[in-house]
C-alpha cells in the first residue's frame, strides 16, 4: 500500500534546498551587501539551527498535536541541518583560506568557534548512521540512544549563535528558548511513559 502524501520528502528536500540556491544566486551577482562572507556565514548557521530545531518539534507534535507526519519527514530535516552546518563551515574555513591552523587556533581561543566545531563533530556521525542499514547493523535501541546527541548538537548550535552576537541577544535566546520548550516536552512525555509502564 502506497504512504500517503508521497509528494512530502520531495517537497521537504526541494524547499530545504531553495534558500542555499538563493544564497549562492545572491553571492553570484554580489547582492550580500559590503561584507557578503559575513552575510551568508549568518543565514547559513541560521538555517541550520532552524532546521536542528525543527527536527526536535517532530516528536512534539505528535505528543501535543497528534501529527503524525512530522515524523516521516525527521531524517531529511536532520539531514538539511547537517547540510547547513557544513556548507556554513566550510564558508568559514574558506575566509580564513582554508587554513586548518587558522581554525585549531580559533578553536582554542575564541569559545563560539570552539561550540560550532564541537556541535559540527557530533553531527558527523548521527548523519552517517541515519540511513535504514544503520539502524539494522546497531540495533533500533542502540541507534535512537547515539541520535539522542541530536539535543546536544541543538542545544550547542544555540549556545554557538548566542556567543556570536554581540549586542542584541534577542534572537539567539528566543531559539534557545524554544530548543528548552521542546527538550521539556520530551521530558515529560518520558516521565510519564515510565510511570505508566511502573
Amino acid at each position: 500500500m502506497a504512504k500517503p502524501t508521497p509528494w512530502l520528502v520531495p517537497a521537504v528536500w526541494t524547499g530545504g534546498a531553495m534558500p542555499a540556491f538563493a544564497l549562492a544566486v545572491q553571492l553570484g551577482q554580489d547582492a550580500l551587501g559590503a561584507n557578503p562572507v559575513s552575510t551568508a556565514l549568518n543565514r547559513l548557521g541560521l538555517l541550520a539551527l532552524i532546521f536542528l530545531t525543527l527536527t526536535l518539534a517532530c516528536t512534539p507534535a505528535k505528543t501535543l498535536l497528534g501529527w503524525v507526519w512530522p515524523q516521516r519527514i525527521k531524517r531529511q530535516l536532520g539531514l538539511l541541518g547537517f547540510g547547513y552546518v557544513c556548507l556554513h563551515l566550510l564558508m568559514y574555513l574558506g575566509d580564513q583560506g582554508f587554513s586548518l591552523g587558522t581554525m585549531l587556533d580559533d578553536v582554542a581561543k575564541r569559545p563560539f568557534i570552539t561550540v560550532g566545531v564541537l556541535a559540527w563533530a557530533l553531527l558527523v556521525p548521527l548523519a552517517v548512521t541515519s540511513t535504514d542499514a544503520w539502524v539494522k547493523r546497531l540495533t533500533f535501541v542502540q541507534w535512537k540512544q547515539l541520535h539522542r546527541l541530536s539535543y546536544v548538537c541543538t542545544v550547542l548550535g544555540g549556545i554557538h549563535f548566542f556567543l556570536r552576537v554581540k549586542k542584541d541577544v534577542t534572537e539567539p535566546v528566543l531559539y534557545l528558548a524554544a530548543v528548552g520548550a521542546l527538550l521539556a516536552v520530551r521530558a515529560v512525555a518520558y516521565v510519564r511513559k515510565r510511570r505508566q509502564a511502573a
